[in-house]
């Protein structure tokens, strides 16, 4: 039987989870947003570890047909965004009645109609428009969270309501999303990924109805392909399908780590440092790392390693959140816009403004007061971003300073002004020829490290 090793890192603002296998290779990964509910958040994150080294091993079986046949591969990517689809269609109808609950709670019957009336509204608007982005578009691979994509929709909405409805819509919302979001939804894999299959026939079966004509200039060759010989297709992957959703998965060790290591429901010889994961994970991906810079939810770490991925020295800043994602969370909160459009607007800055506050709550009243006087939103966007690095390369500079390879790692590693303020720095102060990595799985570099201590702790007892 083959083992499989678990590493999750329980962050302040989001749960990761990594899956390898016996020679360390990632075949799953897991990602949500941490919540109240702890063991929600490691569940989910692990429940989508494991789905997502499903169709990760499936792909793999696949490979030397794949290499033959691509429209296999684009046919199994649309069984994965269907499969999410359906996930994230359960959640929204559980979403949906809550709203529908909780207006009924909190409203007289005047009122309660109205909210009611425009809960279904919304619904019955936004529900095809989902599932199109979801089965045509890329939201599978937006890496956006149940909240994120729900509340965007929702919010477009209520946008476009008469002004004395904005308040009760957004209270329903407000008092309706937590709990939802802390419940622990029951997902059959099997269930689903039957489902997506027969939804996936029906998208191709709608298609090959229509003239070739009309939709040959819209799509790449292999969803062509598949128009015309879905049955084929469907017929030649069935078998493997079968074998994948009926798969074992057996879990050998788990390790957590992170932020909230000490709430994780893991033994306490399963709990290692988040130093010494995003260490090991940085330097699994790239060997050569020397330092490792992660930023997280709440803190941030300097990292010195040596050629085995230990840690010779370390500095952190962890007595407050500034500079790190829950301070960019708190300002994307300020301008009411979301975490993902920080960094892009931030690149749009003809000038940085000078941030003087260090501390979140005094930073925020300083961004107002900019605000106020006629500053650009993004050159305020832009000189935080500046400050949230400055304070990094302080930290930097107190454990050892920049050797080559240099490493970033954590959620704010994603935030594309972080990154460019990141790199100019490193190479003013440390010269051009440090070489810097950041990686598609920079988020989950401690999880990954997580798992591999897993691994290494399964083959000791053994």
């Amino acid at each position: 039987m083959k083992r499989f090793y678990l590493g999750v890192d329980l962050g302040s603002t989001t749960s990761k989870a990594i899956i390898i296998n016996e020679k360390d290779e990632i075949v799953g990964r897991g990602i949500t947003n941490t919540r109240a509910n702890y063991r929600v958040a490691v569940e989910i994150a692990k429940l989508e570890a494991i789905f997502n080294a499903r169709f990760y091993l499936l792909k793999k079986q696949l490979e030397d047909e794949i290499k033959q046949h691509p429209e296999f591969k684009k046919y199994i990517d649309d069984i994965e965004s269907l499969f999410q689809y359906l996930q994230f269609k359960k959640r929204s109808d559980i979403f949906h009645a809550a709203l529908l609950e909780t207006a009924n709670q909190s409203f007289n019957n005047g009122l309660k109609d109205k909210v009611i009336q425009h809960v279904e509204n919304i619904f019955t608007k936004i529900n095809p428009m989902l599932k199109l982005e979801f089965v045509d578009g890329d939201l599978a691979n937006s890496n956006q969270f149940f909240r994120d994509i729900i509340s965007e929709k929702y919010n477009e909405e209520i946008a476009k309501l008469d002004k004395e409805l904005f308040e009760p819509m957004m209270l329903v919302y407000d008092k309706s999303i937590t709990p939802v979001e802390n419940e622990m939804v029951d997902f059959n894999f099997k269930d689903l990924l039957t489902n997506s299959v027969e939804l996936l026939k029906e998208k191709y079966k709608d298609r090959s109805n229509k003239h070739t004509g009309e939709i040959s200039g819209h799509f790449d060759a292999e969803l062509n392909i598949l128009t015309g010989n879905y049955e084929n297709v469907s017929d030649s992957l069935k078998k493997h399908i079968d074998f994948i959703a009926d798969f074992e998965f057996n879990i050998a060790n788990m390790v957590g780590t992170g932020y909230g290591r000490a709430l994780l429901p893991f033994p306490a010889d399963s709990i290692k440092s988040e130093i010494l994961c995003h260490a090991f994970g940085a330097h699994a991906i790239f060997p050569f790392t020397r330092t490792v810079l992660d930023i997280g939810g709440q803190d941030t770490k300097a990292i010195q390693v040596d050629s085995y991925g230990l840690v010779t020295s370390f500095n952190m800043n962890d007595r407050c959140a500034a500079g790190c994602g829950r301070y960019l969370g708190y300002i994307a909160d300020e301008f009411s816009i979301s975490l993902n459009e920080l960094g892009p607007e931030a690149l749009e800055a003809t000038k940085e403004v000078t941030i003087c506050s260090t501390c979140t709550v005094f930073a925020g009243a300083e961004v107002r007061e900019l605000l106020n006087v006629g500053e650009e939103r993004s050159n305020i966007l832009a000189g935080l971003h500046k400050s949230i690095v400055m304070r990094a390369m302080s930290l930097i500079a107190r454990s050892g300073g920049v050797k080559n390879e240099f490493t970033f790692t954590g959620g704010v590693a994603r935030n594309q002004a972080v990154i460019k303020y990141v790199s100019q720095m490193v190479k003013d102060n440390y010269g051009k020829d440090i070489k810097i990595n950041i990686h598609t799985d920079s988020i989950f570099m401690g999880a990954l490290g997580g798992a591999m201590f897993a691994r290494r702790a399964s083959l000791k007892k053994n």
